[in-house]
Parts: C-alpha cells; structure tokens; sequence
C-alpha cells in the first residue's frame, strides 16, 4: 500500500506514539483527581505534552494550550464561545466546513475577503480564516495578515490544523490558534486542541466537571481548564506528546523541505500530461505538499477507486469539507482527487504513483 492521504490523517507515525498510548492505557489513572501515583502520571505527562506544543509554536507559558479531542471541537469551542450574533466576521472561501459552520450558527454578520488581499469591512471584529488550504495546499502569509489584523483591532482565529507540524508556525501568526494532533504532529486520533496568546472572554459553551474549584456554581474561565471539561482522552494526549517531540526532534524545516520534495516530484512527474488539471497555485514559492487533480475523462471518484483497486495507492476524492472553493473552482459536480504527503512517504512510492497515473491515463484513452 501507498498511503497518500496524509491530509486526511497520517497513517505511518512514529513506533513511540503507539508505545506511548499502550503504556498509558496500563498505567494512567483520571488527571487532576487525586494524588494517588496514577492519577499524578497522568497530570504530569499532559503538562508535559502542553510543554512540547507550546515549544513547537514558540508559546511561552505551556498552559496557555487547552486540549480537544479535534480542531473542529476546537474551532466550535472558540467560535462559540467568542463570536455572537451581528458581530461583523471576516473569513474566505478557502475554509473547511469546520469553520464555516460553526460561524453560519453563530448568526454573526459574515463576510469574505481574499487572504492575500484582505479588504476588511469597518467594524470587523473577528477573521476566522485556515493557515493552509486542505484542499489546494495553497498558504495564506498569516504574519501579514496578523499584522493588518492588529492594526485595525481584529482579533484573529487561525485553523492550523493542516499546517501544524508541517510547515513553521508561530506565536506572532494570530491570536488564538486551532490545532488537531492526528495530521502534521503524528498524534493519535482525538486529539486536538486551542492556543490562546493573551486573554480573551470567552462565553461558556462547556461545562461539567474539570477536576478544580468543585464547588464554584460556574466554570472558572482560565486556560487551559476553561475548555478541558470532563475527563481528558490522557492516553491520546501522551501519544500526542511522543508525536510532537518527534516533531521536535527532526526539526520543522527538515520535515516540509522532504515532504515538498515529494510533493514537487509528483507534479514534475506528471504535469506535462494533457488531460491533468491540476489546483492551486503550483508555482508559490512554498506550499504544503498537496497536489489536487483532476483526470479530463474520469470522476475523482473513478480515479481514486481506480489508484486503490489497481495498485494499492490510497488518495482522497470529492468535496473535501471545502465547499465554498469547490465552488469557485467549479469542480462541484465532480470534485477532486487530493495527494497529500508526509514524512514517511519515499522517492520510491512518488516513482511507482506517477506510472500508476499514467498507465490509469492510458487504458481510459
């Protein structure tokens, strides 16, 4: 099998991530309750993952990072708990429905600008906008866009979960950060998370217990117990933490410079081909290492069943969760076929991907 859905979640991780979440099934009790050695392991590996994340993103107090079990819970937790109803929003066409939905039910007065162009309406009070495109690759210049943000008093929500882990991120890119940990930091399923740079109000769309203050009527409003409500998925969270420290350790720069070397030789190996249209702007000088196509004479639907069935190449087809982009892309009807790389991807799997292609090309002539 060649797995080439990294956008989608990473298959291959590195072997400490899976020894880290049998190891805490055996041996971690409930965090923050009680004081019993367990339940102490537990609490100090989750401060210990939060240590690691906020060291990726350059994050001065580690808990200023909250953990959630996606970044969808993370963006609805955000969206909600911040946006209300004829707040003027700014987001674009780019966005996962994990952003758009979230904002469509929080009747919020919304708008679209173009990220590399950003026209702001007056009294803009929020952009909620992705850092990375999952469906074209394409990035936005979050500095900038954080720097005009600022200077118009914009408070400014960035999904990273596709970036994450695959191309440098920082504190000084927005102001609240959405992350999920299955994709660019290799983490298990479930895991996910906010970032917050500074302090922000945030209205209560959670609540239970949290371990603290048992006896407080409402949920105490601080990072990170604020959106940790319930019993925390801690075995996850300590995968999580072998998967960042990975990260860590083979450097940010080194893991995009080998997945863009894949992702480039794919599109060298094919972009000649007449009957390819490809997405995105494949010229940008950087771009996360996914390649969306389509074949003139197949459905992405036939094209991936046709990658899969024939030679075990594992892609994605249709829609993406990208609606407002397949739109203006005009590729509704049929949509899309995406590639996407990770660090454990080889030379070797692009070779044998790009004959499949166009071979697949060959017999539908």
């Amino acid at each position: 099998m060649i797995y080439l859905d990294n956008a989608s979640t990473t298959l291959t991780k590195p072997p400490e991530v899976a020894e880290a979440v049998t190891f805490a099934l055996k041996n971690f009790g409930n965090p923050s309750r009680g004081f019993s050695e367990p339940s102490l392991l537990a609490s100090r590996e989750i401060y210990n993952t939060r240590a690691e994340v906020a060291g990726l993103i350059g994050a001065d107090d580690p808990l200023s990072v909250a953990f959630t079990s996606s970044a969808t819970e993370s963006l609805n937790l955000v969206i909600g708990g911040l946006i209300k109803q004829g707040d003027v929003v700014a987001t674009t066409v780019w966005e996962h429905n994990s952003v758009l939905r979230p904002l469509y039910l929080s009747g919020c007065d919304l708008y679209f600008i173009d990220p590399h162009n950003p026209d702001f309406k007056v009294g803009t009070k929020f952009l909620v906008c992705t850092h990375g495109s999952n469906l074209t690759g394409d990035i936005v210049d979050a500095v900038s866009l954080h720097q005009n943000c600022q200077a118009k008093g914009i408070t400014m929500i960035l999904d990273i979960a596709q970036t994450f882990g695959t191309i440098p991120v920082s504190m000084d890119m927005a102001d609240i950060f959405c992350f999920t940990g299955h994709k660019g930091l290799f983490g298990p399923q479930g895991t996910g998370g906010i970032i917050t740079c500074g302090n922000f109000d945030f209205d209560i769309v959670k609540t239970g217990g949290a371990g603290v203050n048992t006896f407080a009527t409402y949920q105490t409003k601080m990072m990170p117990d604020f959106f940790e409500v319930g019993t925390p998925n801690s075995h996850g969270i300590y995968g999580l933490q072998k998967g960042v420290q990975f990260v860590n350790r083979i450097g940010v720069d080194k893991i995009h410079q080998h997945e863009t070397a894949l992702a480039q030789m794919f599109y060298n190996g094919i972009q000649h081909l007449e009957q390819i249209q490809f997405y995105g702007d494949m010229s940008a000088s950087d771009r996360l290492p996914i390649i969306s196509l389509n074949i003139s004479n197949l459905t992405s639907t036939d094209l991936a069943e046709r990658l899969w069935e024939g030679y075990g190449i594992v892609t994605r087809a249709g829609g993406h969760c990208a609606p407002l982009l397949h739109k203006q892309l005009d590729t509704i009807d049929r949509g899309m076929v995406r590639f996407s790389f990770s660090y454990f991807n080889t030379l070797d799997e692009v070779v044998r991907t790009v004959d499949a292609i166009k071979e697949i090309l060959k017999l539908s002539e």
